[in-house]
């Protein structure tokens, strides 16, 4: 004798499929802000300038303001 089946192949599917897809609760979010006295700006470099602070790997932003500052005289001597 056969066991009793729970719905068919296709309610089985979506069962599935449902408790595959449920999401969690959502965590919330930290608030996005940058570093203190740093704005966001769009700008636009030269690929090759871009490049050049990118070869480096992570952090070309920061090289990119460090130069800024020494063209700009900003860093103290």
């Amino acid at each position: 004798m056969r066991s009793p089946r729970r719905g068919n192949a296709f309610e089985q599917a979506e069962a599935a499929f449902k408790a595959a897809t449920k999401k969690n609760e959502p965590m919330p979010k930290a608030p996005v802000t940058p570093p203190a006295g740093k704005e966001m700006v769009s700008l636009r470099l030269d690929r090759d300038v871009l490049a050049h602070f990118q070869d480096d790997g992570p952090g070309w932003q920061a090289r990119i303001n460090a130069a800024l500052r020494a063209a700009a005289g900003l860093d103290p001597a």
